[in-house]
């Protein structure tokens, strides 16, 4: 019997959650979606530096400046405001000035996005629900980012209220996994059960989970079983588990 193997179909993009927290990014650009990239990569922990003349700075853009949440200069791009930036962000209205940034950026091997021009850029902007630590994109690799918006509201409501709760949630309870099989061997048996949670319970039951669910859930831990949120809910009221607080078990 031969197995069935994912069609390759080429054509799209590599799509990463990029680590860019204390990264050096600069925005060539104050208008309206210069205003969006730096909400993106501010969400993301960067350091910004913003370049564009006062004139032209978006209501966000100029809020953002005046908080201090970004370094602002008050004039038109240089090549030396390339010198150790770590990406560049291009959002104007000059085909020509975008296309002299992205060969610098180049030649300086630094990942850059030219908004609206997808042959000079490294990567792209998708349209992102965020919903505390869950963060969902779409992407038409260029193709069309009003739709890619579309999709993703389509998506997101479909998913349960306080969803991003629920991730955080299941977060903790990794880390008190751990604790009550912390053996490096135990890991696969704790990923496989994790696993399972994830799988068997629903993700509005997730979101309802508290932390007491959560130490009730462990003292049912075993590799190769999963309580129901029932059970988990309903097995200190049958009398039949008490928790011994010291190793995190149900006995």
């Amino acid at each position: 019997m031969s197995e069935e193997f994912s069609e390759i179909q080429g054509g799209g993009s590599l799509i990463l959650a990029w680590q860019i927290r204390n990264k050096r990014v600069l925005v060539v650009g104050g208008g309206e979606v210069a205003a969006g990239r730096i909400l993106n990569v501010l969400n993301a922990d960067a350091k910004v530096t913003v370049i564009s003349p006062r004139s032209g700075l978006n209501p966000e853009v100029a809020h953002r400046i005046d908080k201090g949440q970004v370094t602002y200069h008050d004039r038109k791009f240089e090549p030396s405001d390339l010198d150790n930036v770590d990406m560049v962000l291009t959002a104007i209205d000059d085909p020509a000035a975008s296309t002299v940034i992205w060969k610098l950026c180049k030649e300086r091997k630094i990942a850059a996005n030219i908004a609206d021009v997808p042959p000079e850029c490294d990567f792209y902007f998708g349209s992102v629900h965020r919903d505390g630590p869950l963060q969902i994109m779409v992407s038409t690799n260029g193709n069309g980012p009003k739709l890619a918006s579309i999709v993703r509201k389509q998506i997101a409501a479909n998913l349960p209220v306080d969803i991003g709760a629920a991730v955080q949630k299941v977060g903790m309870l990794r880390k008190k996994l751990r604790k009550v099989a912390p053996d490096i061997e135990e890991g696969p048996k704790r990923m496989g059960w994790m696993s399972r949670v994830c799988e068997e319970w629903s993700l509005e039951e997730l979101v309802e989970m508290d932390e007491e669910d959560m130490d009730k859930l462990l003292g049912f831990y075993r590799p190769d079983s999963v309580p129901t949120f029932e059970e988990v809910r309903l097995g200190d009221q049958a009398g039949d588990y008490a928790f011994d607080g010291s190793f995190g078990w149900w006995i």
